[in-house]
């Protein structure tokens, strides 16, 4: 069983504002709808509310990568299985009808978390309570704000560079007002604001851990620095990424050990029937799919919310219900020992729903964390070891960095391993790099990975960088041409496609004051 953390959960506290809808940055809210805020525990409360923080909802970082496999042989097996157009067009770099999409966005999601927060700071002049109530209110606040400027930019603007700091940033929202003029400022605006909301949010004084108990869904020491540690990161400052890194890790570094901290799900389920062999089609065999124990709490938030590595409870959640991945990601992991492996890739998830790719019978993995729709996007310990041991490796402390690695690699690899197995080594900077960004990408795959390759195309090490190649079918905006021959598709160094392109819903309701991307 799980090592259990004392969880206190305060009781949730619902407070009316204004929901986010299509067109956010422009629609006036109801009057029916608004309160006079006038004390620090509404704007307290209006934070404590995690179900309208904790879900990122982005399709490019599901299928905008190397990490999501869906090949032509998959897709031929059952075209039925993949019918949401939405993850092909991310999946495939496409401009032209993803802006199209009304569906989920995570422009329009994220917009929805800032108008919180811009409603804690817009406030806080004007309410009753304690200056320490408030300076804490205020410095959470900042972080909710950079964490959500921060996935909006790793999505809809193109890698910060010297080169690129007077290209189109973000609309950069810090008012309620809906009166605020909808317009893109550049790069250098958007991450110097971004900058500035981190350096407000390390002035939280909450600790993660505190007499036993934790609360991940709020603001504390170890996730501000935790999401510094990832901004730096992100920006190639390997000496302050480092930094943070260990500042987080300093705060809290729980590690679950996956030899004892991870089982089957008890769910009851009848064996499958799959049809091997499309030339008997009277003949079936039964498969038992078998699943992590987080597969159980879809609904049950105590395993999610509590998951010990966490220090900022944010998921990524996929309404599809199959993280595909692909067969480079699957090569990567060592399937006897990778205990990652055993728990987190689901052999023959093909067979069961949603694929039900059983007749004839097709084979793949599916990925899982929290039941088939969500994994991490928050900050965990495990990702502030990786970071810390990349900046070492890129900094030339090899030794470190392999020791800092092999730290988390303990916690993962089956007991019966043997220590060579278990424990990197490195004859070189540039091996030591190389061997724990491939580590990073075993730890976190699908939601970290865009970020990550966004980041190596932009350093200064030209042995990382990426350029991305997949082949399928055209597509238009409504079916896939799979009649067509394949065609191949491409997303380099440098192109314009790393900004995704902004939803025409949003252009459209800021009255053409929001510019589309360029391509």
């Amino acid at each position: 069983m799980i090592k259990k953390i004392s969880l206190f959960i305060l009781s949730v506290v619902s407070f009316a504002v204004t929901s986010s809808c299509d067109g956010f940055l422009d629609k006036m809210p109801s009057k029916s709808t608004s309160q006079v805020i006038t004390s620090a525990s509404q704007l307290d409360a209006v934070l404590e509310t995690f179900t309208a923080f904790y879900q990122v909802t982005n399709n490019e970082s599901v299928a905008g990568h190397d990490d999501f496999g869906l090949t032509l042989e998959l897709y031929n097996a059952r075209p039925a299985s993949f019918t949401f157009l939405p993850i092909i067009y991310a999946g495939f770099w496409d401009t032209q009808y993803l802006p199209l999409d009304t569906r989920a966005s995570a422009w329009t999601a994220e917009y929805g978390k800032i108008f919180r927060a811009n409603l804690v700071l817009n406030n806080l002049g004007k309410v009753t309570g304690t200056e320490a109530e408030k300076s804490e209110l205020r410095a959470e606040a900042h972080l909710v704000r950079a964490v959500s400027y921060l996935e909006l930019a790793h999505t809809y603007t193109l890698p910060y560079t010297e080169e690129t700091k007077d290209e189109l940033g973000l609309a950069l929202k810090q008012s309620t007002s809906f009166e605020e003029l909808s317009e893109r400022s550049n790069l250098a605006d958007t991450y110097a604001l971004i900058e500035s909301d981190i350096e407000e949010a390390l002035k939280i004084k909450a600790h993660l851990l505190k007499d036993g108990r934790v609360r991940h869904w709020r603001g504390n020491i170890g996730a501000a620095n935790a999401y510094a540690a990832r901004y730096w990161l992100g920006r190639n400052d390997y000496v302050k990424a480092q930094q943070y890194a260990e500042a987080a890790l300093s705060e809290y570094n729980q590690l679950l050990d996956y030899n004892t901290d991870m089982y089957y799900s008890t769910v009851s389920r009848s064996p499958i029937k799959i049809y091997p062999d499309p030339a008997q089609p009277d003949y079936f065999e039964n498969f038992d799919v078998l699943y992590p124990y987080t597969y159980d709490n879809q609904t049950n938030f105590i395993d999610m919310i509590g998951w010990p590595e966490f220090y900022y409870f944010r998921l990524h959640y996929y309404g599809s219900w199959w993280y595909v991945p692909s067969p480079e990601l699957v090569a990567i992991y060592d399937q006897q020992f990778d205990l990652r492996f055993k728990y987190h890739f689901v052999e023959g998830y093909s067979y069961d729903s949603p694929a039900l790719m059983t007749n004839p019978a097709h084979f793949w993995y599916g990925y899982i964390f929290f039941f088939k729709d969500r994994i991490p996007a928050g900050p965990t310990v495990a990702e502030m070891l990786l970071t810390k041991a990349e900046a070492q490796a890129r900094q030339g402390d090899i030794n470190g960095a392999v020791a800092t690695v092999n730290i988390l690699r303990a916690k993962r690899f089956d007991n019966a391993a043997p220590a060579n197995i278990v424990n990197l080594t490195a004859s070189s900077r540039e091996d030591a790099v190389k061997k724990i960004l491939e580590e990073r990408r075993r730890e976190m795959p699908f939601y970290i990975r865009r970020f990550d390759i966004r980041r190596f195309n932009t350093n200064d090490d030209a042995f990382d960088d990426e350029a991305l190649s997949k082949t399928f079918y055209p597509f238009d905006g409504t079916a896939i041409q799979s009649g067509s021959p394949p065609v191949n598709y491409t997303l380099n160094k440098g192109d314009r496609k790393w900004a995704s392109p902004i939803p025409n819903t949003e252009i459209i309701s800021s009255q053409g004051n929001i510019q589309q991307n360029q391509y």
